[in-house]
């Protein structure tokens, strides 16, 4: 097949498409495959190719064709795919851009990056194997990120003597699996990506396939044209190189612009008209989607990175509450409750998920209730944020719906989300004006509202030095209110059991009663075990604006066992007490404390009086 001049395959149709599959099911080689055959492969690349077969291929002495992708030196010694690889090549009927994908399990967020920007799904699947758990979690996550045109691919055909029966069970397989998917089309094809079999050629070794080869079907197949969306621009940069200019430097994410169109401030609600197009090379009479411009207006109105321009006549939704389907990614479990970063396109605010209505099963596509999600599981979830977003639903605009969480502690990529609707479940709700402040109270009360967290593990004495101290605040004219972690679960939280998802809630149901008997002036103080980091500072975010003192009651586990007041550690060493905080559930210490109390080197009475001289100095109490 003749190489494609220079410059001449961006004036043919472009498909954009990725491999996916399980590990070793031959994506690279494939994809190797495919630019060889279609001469995309120049000289110099070729000697280099001839070279590293001897050295990395798998191949005898025949040219390996997936060292054309594995450009990593791990993935050539590891025989595997790591990162995304993306190479263009193009046919005289069609250009192509194409994501190789690793199939393990621990880079599905690769996979899902590779899926994002894609018009089709070449999912591969080893003959002798066979469906597998990863085809299936590959096919829900190209479904949930709006691929509607999939090719089974059947791989290494030669190794299963092109056996035909072979091919229609696999075929069978796969689409009575898929056919929840909503694919729109799912063409089965029987391939050797090694040998070249109905690759760009048919196979004369599998006469009884009468179907298109795979080239044949990627040149031919249409994915639809180009959606018309209403006009979208988040703004990445407000630019101000001087006092004489002031504009708004982005990416048309959807729909077009020119000068003197209206469009509206989501973070305002101000509209206003687009004054002058700017780019690199000067101004400019119209921008449309994937172009990256500075927009200047008409008017001064309030615009901040993070913010979204929009078509007046076509708002996309704006609110704090949604659902959306996530794909976790983090080794540690995904916990109801518990406060990640969420960055939807340049914005970024915090957002906890309220409830996990469902998980994907990927054996069958069934809803599993669950509590949580571990690592590359798929859930619909509700969540929350702590200010309002603008966004499309994910169906509608892939731009404008699609975030991901972070940890905000590892700052790892913890999930991928893509919106499904917002929740408008408290827009009729607003903060009701009150005549007597929070500051009001703590004044009769001639102390200051404060929140007094003690943290530490069982048995660390949390609970003796914060009756302690109440006593002696009590002595001192100080009005408080002491919330004992056990006292808690006997009324208010009671419902909640010890698994991870259930501790969380309960500290944020402690948090926000504690914030109350803040407003009403008190000293709070509290004793939970509250073994996580995370939640500790969802408690602190919660408390604001009162003080908040994390007390760190730093007992040595040893200590704690051999005190035992409730027979807690025996009970859970005999296995009677399951996820037990500092055995087989983890206690995560402060690291900057307010305050730290070694129960080692002083008595109770001693710890509570430090307590008391540091709420003096903070001139909390007098």
């Amino acid at each position: 097949m003749p190489h494609d001049p220079e410059g001449a395959g961006a004036r043919r149709p472009l498909l954009r498409f990725l491999t996916c599959g399980s590990v070793d099911d031959g994506k690279s080689t494939l994809i190797g495959r495919l630019l060889y055959d279609s001469a995309a492969v120049h000289a110099d690349q070729l000697d280099a190719l001839k070279r590293d077969s001897q050295r990395f291929g798998t191949t005898g002495g025949d040219l390996d064709l997936s060292l054309l992708l594995d450009g990593l030196e791990d993935e050539r010694q590891q025989r595997i795919t790591i990162d995304v690889a993306y190479r263009f090549f193009s046919t005289s009927r069609r250009s192509f851009i194409v994501a190789d994908t690793p199939g393990h399990e621990q880079y599905t967020r690769n996979m899902a990056t590779g899926a994002s920007t894609a018009d089709l799904a070449l999912l591969l699947v080893d003959a002798r194997k066979g469906v597998l758990a990863q085809t299936r979690r590959h096919s829900l996550i190209c479904s949930l990120l709006g691929i509607r045109h999939v090719v089974l691919a059947i791989n290494k055909f030669d190794l299963v003597d092109y056996d035909a029966a072979v091919f229609a069970r696999i075929a069978e397989d796969y689409a009575r699996f898929a056919q929840a998917l909503g694919f729109a089309s799912l063409p089965a094809i029987p391939i050797s990506a090694r040998r070249g079999d109905n690759v760009t050629a048919p196979s004369p070794q599998m006469a009884w396939y009468d179907g298109p080869t795979l080239l044949a079907h990627l040149e031919t197949v249409e994915t639809g044209g180009a959606q018309v969306r209403p006009f979208r621009f988040p703004v990445q940069w407000v630019s101000r190189p001087n006092g004489d200019f002031r504009g708004f430097a982005g990416t048309v994410a959807a729909g077009a612009i020119a000068p003197g169109d209206a469009v509206l401030a989501m973070g305002s609600g101000r509209t206003t008209r687009i004054k002058e197009i700017v780019t690199f090379d000067g101004p400019c009479e119209r921008a449309e989607a994937g172009d990256a411009v500075t927009l200047t207006v008409t008017d001064e109105i309030d615009v901040t990175r993070g913010d979204l321009l929009v078509d007046p006549a076509s708002r996309p939704e704006h609110a704090d509450q949604f659902a959306a389907h996530i794909i976790w990614f983090q080794q540690e479990r995904l916990v109801p409750g518990r406060v990640y970063w969420l960055k939807l396109g340049p914005r970024s605010v915090l957002c906890s998920v309220t409830a996990l209505k469902h998980r994907i099963d990927i054996d069958n596509g069934a809803h599993v209730a669950a509590r949580t999600l571990d690592l590359n599981e798929i859930g619909f979830c509700n969540l929350s944020t702590n200010a309002p977003l603008a966004f499309d639903p994910y169906a509608a605009n892939h731009d404008t719906g699609a975030f991901i969480l972070i940890d905000r502690y590892t700052n790892e990529t913890a999930g991928a989300g893509m919106i499904a609707f917002a929740l408008h479940r408290a827009a009729n709700i607003e903060w009701q004006a009150l005549s007597v402040a929070a500051r009001d109270r703590a004044t009769q009360k001639s102390q200051e509202a404060a929140i007094l967290w003690f943290t530490g593990l069982s048995g660390a004495g949390k609970s003796t030095i914060a009756n302690r101290l109440e006593r002696k605040l009590l002595e001192l004219g100080c009005h408080t209110m002491l919330l004992d972690g056990d006292n808690v679960r006997h009324g208010l939280n009671r419902d909640l059991g010890f698994t991870d998802t259930d501790r969380v809630e309960n500290i944020r149901r402690a948090g926000e009663v504690a914030k109350l008997m803040g407003e009403a002036g008190l000293i709070v103080i509290t004793a939970f075990i509250s073994p996580f980091r995370a939640d500790r500072q969802m408690v602190r975010e919660i408390a604001a604006p009162h003080a908040f003192l994390e007390v760190f009651v730093d007992t040595p586990l040893a200590e704690c066992q051999r005190r035992d007041p409730k027979g807690l550690y025996a009970r859970a060493a005999a296995g009677a007490i399951p996820n037990f905080t500092g055995l087989d559930s983890p206690y995560e210490a402060p690291e900057t404390p307010e305050l730290r109390l070694d129960t080692m080197g002083a008595d109770a009475d001693t710890l509570a009086d430090r307590i008391i001289a540091e709420l003096r100095r903070r001139e909390l109490i007098r």
